[in-house]
């Protein structure tokens, strides 16, 4: 069996954002394996969840949750998250009569703010989490994680169509571009984020901009305020720009 001295220290995210960034990776490792372990005795979606493992640390360690919220539309891909906020120890139990749920339940934890299976529905109850605070002057931050294939669908088209009109809303939206839905995806959306990925012009563009400025850091900090701009002259807009967000990516998570 793997170590978990570095996972055996975390009981909430509080204590995961103590830790230093050069321990997160072994984190991920230690997570990896416990997710490994449960779902072998419990059965479960193993593959969706070993896919979020990275992706879930970085979003606890970055944001104060349960402070701010993270509403996940895939809530099959949130066994990382529930290890991290202190239900680790009843991972055996789940999806077993009486036990912790492969969903998240907002009467299962403060940490689960939407209860979802994968609806397409993040967008929006993010958006209203983060118009509420807005409203209540509440300082919170909302964050929506949806998947290449819950995007397909007209609600989140339509919560999209309202974000990009609210400009001081606290919303970020991550897309988990997995290219998977319940089967592979289809449709002219998937096609579009398969250009996205490939769009190796702007990337290659940008290493070189920093295997060339990188010994002159004054430079090179100038070229990166000037990022942004710079990818608009390099590649259109995307499609999430046009509706209102400022969108970075693809990243490699």
């Amino acid at each position: 069996m793997a170590s978990t001295n570095l996972l055996d220290s975390i009981h909430d995210p509080a204590e995961l954002r103590r830790l230093p960034r050069t321990q997160l990776k072994g984190l991920a490792d230690e997570l990896r394996e416990c997710v490994l372990q449960n779902v072998a005795r419990t059965g479960g979606h193993l593959s969706s969840n070993l896919g979020t493992v990275e992706l879930t640390i970085a979003l606890h360690y970055v944001f104060n949750t349960p402070q701010d919220r993270l509403v996940w539309d895939v809530g099959h891909q949130t066994y990382p998250h529930k290890i991290l906020t202190g239900r680790r120890e009843r991972m055996p139990t789940l999806r077993q009569l009486g036990g912790i749920s492969g969903f998240p339940r907002r009467d299962e934890s403060e940490y689960d703010t939407f209860g979802t299976a994968h609806s397409s529905t993040s967008i929006s109850a993010a958006l209203g989490m983060a118009l509420a605070a807005r409203q209540k002057g509440e300082d919170r931050k909302a964050v929506a994680i949806i998947g290449d294939g819950a995007m397909t669908a007209g609600m989140a088209f339509e919560a999209l169509n309202n974000a990009g009109v609210e400009r001081d809303a606290r919303l970020l939206v991550v897309l988990n571009d997995n290219d998977m839905s319940i089967s592979p995806p289809v449709g002219a959306l998937n096609r579009y984020l398969a250009q996205l990925m490939s769009g190796n012009f702007y990337a290659a563009a940008k290493n070189v901009g920093k295997t060339v400025l990188g010994p002159v850091p004054p430079l090179l900090e100038l070229a990166k305020r000037l990022e942004q701009g710079a990818k608009g002259m390099v590649v259109p807009a995307t499609l999430f720009e046009k509706f209102g967000f400022n969108y970075i990516g693809p990243i490699d998570g």
